[in-house]
């Protein structure tokens, strides 16, 4: 039922402008959703929706983007290449090792990047090991990272 309903919602933010989470509930209802307004409230954090300013001047639900990989901010570029002291791979696994105590920070920040191809990362205090799905996506992102500490030297 959740499932359905946070599709109803994303259907809805998509359709028209919902200014408020009672507009919101609103439509919910009358799309036979019998839901509460802490359910919308916690459906809306879940959902991650944001409210976005219109040309008109007024603000309505709408889905956070994610940053495009392209976008990458020169803060990161800056401590992933200040951190970053060696990027391999063997196989389908990639190995990173980082200044003492930054693996951890790294690590976050390049899952939060949600590289394609990555199963899962571990970090340690130096070292950070990725799992990729083939061999091919291990070798491509080593590339890839080479080139952001690069493109930080610049």
């Amino acid at each position: 039922m959740k499932a359905k309903r946070h599709a109803k919602i994303l259907e809805l933010i998509e359709a028209q402008p919902i200014e408020t989470q009672d507009e919101l509930l609103t439509l919910l209802r009358e799309n036979d959703f019998s839901v509460t307004q802490a359910t919308v409230s916690r459906d809306i954090k879940e959902l991650r929706l944001v409210k976005t300013l219109t040309p008109d001047g007024k603000y309505h639900y709408s889905v956070h983007a994610q940053p495009h990989k392209s976008e990458i901010s020169n803060k990161f570029l800056l401590i992933f290449s200040e951190s970053v002291k060696e990027i391999d791979s063997a196989g389908n696994m990639l190995v990173i090792k980082c200044l003492v105590g930054m693996a951890n920070a790294v690590c976050t920040a390049l899952d939060a990047l949600h590289w394609s191809g990555v199963v899962g990362t571990l970090a340690g205090d130096d070292t950070i090991f990725m799992v990729m799905r083939d061999e091919h996506n291990a070798k491509e992102l080593v590339v890839q990272l080479r080139q952001m500490i690069h493109k930080a030297d610049e």
